[in-house]
């Protein structure tokens, strides 16, 4: 008899372990799709601009980009400020800074001025905006070639600046500096007369800053220091 009821006590406890870890996991399980689906935090997501504005004068340079923001988390993402670097160019090359979030992409004479501002991306949800840029002139000299940019964010759940994507832009597709309209930044192949087009406005912007490098030159500078994180802005 007392066999038996050994028996009996330990295929109650093995039941009361089983269930134990059944209860357990369903908890962990409860916990980890609450976590996922409602307070995970997501990073910010970006494409490569199809176009852009340009204008370069002899006072400064100024692109303006179409961006869309998707954020892959549950959790809005709060953007505090962005801007457009040239990894790949010497130090002279200052950053670009937000300076306006115009309505469109193409620049028009009585568009208002809507000064930078931080905002919002809710989570699992993509954004569109335009975002101008500009540096002082001596800052950012373009030539007529393909430039490796950079565009940084600062976001408010992390420290300093983080990359958040890094592209090709055309500028060898602005054949008129001095006008500020829209180009196509694909990959398109310049006939010779727009090249040289290209190269004649952008030289004689150069001359006229006093700055004796020819297009496709570079002057020897050191290298920028990138004091910024190199993590994405998860």
């Amino acid at each position: 008899m007392v066999p038996l009821m050994v028996a009996a006590d330990q295929i109650a406890s093995s039941s009361l372990t089983g269930a134990s870890v059944v209860s357990a996991c369903a908890l962990l399980f409860t916990v980890a799709s609450f976590w996922w689906l409602h307070a995970r935090q997501g990073c910010l997501q970006a494409w490569e601009p199809h176009a852009f504005a340009a204008i370069v004068d002899g006072s400064t340079a100024r692109l303006r980009l179409p961006l869309i923001l998707h954020n892959t988390g549950p959790k809005p993402i709060v953007v505090q400020d962005i801007i457009l670097t040239f990894p790949d160019e010497p130090a002279s090359h200052l950053p670009l800074l937000w300076v306006s979030s115009p309505s469109r992409l193409q620049p028009e004479p009585d568009e208002e001025a809507k000064l930078p501002a931080g905002f919002v991306v809710p989570g699992r949800q993509a954004q569109q905006l335009f975002i101008e840029f500009e540096a002082p002139f001596s800052g950012f000299l373009p030539e007529a070639r393909d430039y490796k940019a950079q565009l940084q964010v600062r976001v408010g759940h992390r420290k300093g600046w983080r990359p958040l994507l890094t592209f090709s832009l055309r500028a060898a597709n602005i054949i008129d500096p001095d006008r500020y309209t829209v180009y196509n930044n694909a990959a398109l192949g310049l006939t010779k007369e727009d090249q040289k087009r290209a190269d004649a406005a952008l030289f004689e912007l150069l001359e006229e800053h006093g700055d004796g490098s020819p297009p496709g030159g570079r002057r020897q500078k050191d290298p920028p220091n990138d004091e910024g994180d190199a993590d994405t802005s998860r």
